[in-house]
């Protein structure tokens, strides 16, 4: 009972009305995982009910503190995350074509810690699978995301990197990533290639000898 009422309180203060109620819960979420993490680690999916809300706020402030407080939260809780590892990719990467620098800046932080600390195989499946939803610069960061995964994944699961990664590289080529107005775009691909034929060699124009 003594455990459930800072929970209470944290999920009372994260769907309050008034966006300073909200981001005091977000506070106090930040608290408890230093405080309390196998207490967060324990109810994480619960937790998360509420907290992914605040990720996609309509308050800005609201949403940067959330995003802030979830890179942080990432290399407290790791391993701990990964039940609720498709909901928080998926909360972050829908922040990464806001127009409000800061809160693109915290999306692209906590991606940069998420790769730091959680399960890469995993995240790399979850980020390949939001690339086909998203647009604009949104999908040039995940990109650069999943180029920066391919080599430890294909040190350890070589198949999931040919699942996964190898269909970004193709949706490129085929101009699917169009259009994003970036000079980058092609800068990004080109970077996917060389990381995917620096682990795939030869294998990797045996598969594009397979593609129109």
């Amino acid at each position: 009972v003594e455990e459930m009422e800072p929970l209470q309180k944290l999920y009372h203060l994260l769907q309050a009305k008034g966006f300073q109620t909200r981001m005091e819960g977000v506070a106090l979420l930040q608290d408890l995982c230093k405080t309390s993490p196998q207490l967060i680690s324990t109810n994480i999916v619960q937790i998360f009910d509420y907290f992914v809300l605040r990720i996609s706020d309509s308050h800005k402030k609201v949403k940067q503190k959330a995003l802030d407080v979830l890179a942080e939260i990432i290399g407290l809780l790791e391993d701990a995350l990964g039940p609720v590892i498709i909901r928080l990719v998926e909360g972050i990467t829908k922040n990464l074509n806001s127009k409000d620098p800061r809160v693109h800046a915290a999306a692209v932080n906590a991606l940069e810690e998420s790769i730091a600390h959680l399960d890469k195989v995993s995240l790399m499946k979850e980020l390949s699978h939001q690339w086909s939803q998203l647009s604009g610069e949104a999908l040039l960061d995940v990109t650069e995301c999943i180029t920066e995964l391919v080599e430890w994944v294909y040190a350890r699961s070589p198949e999931v990197v040919q699942r996964y990664a190898l269909p970004v590289l193709w949706s490129f080529l085929e101009n699917k990533a169009l259009p994003v107005r970036s000079a980058n775009v092609c800068t990004v691909a080109t970077k996917l290639a060389n990381a995917l034929y620096e682990v795939m060699g030869t294998k990797l124009k045996k598969c594009a000898a397979s593609k129109p």
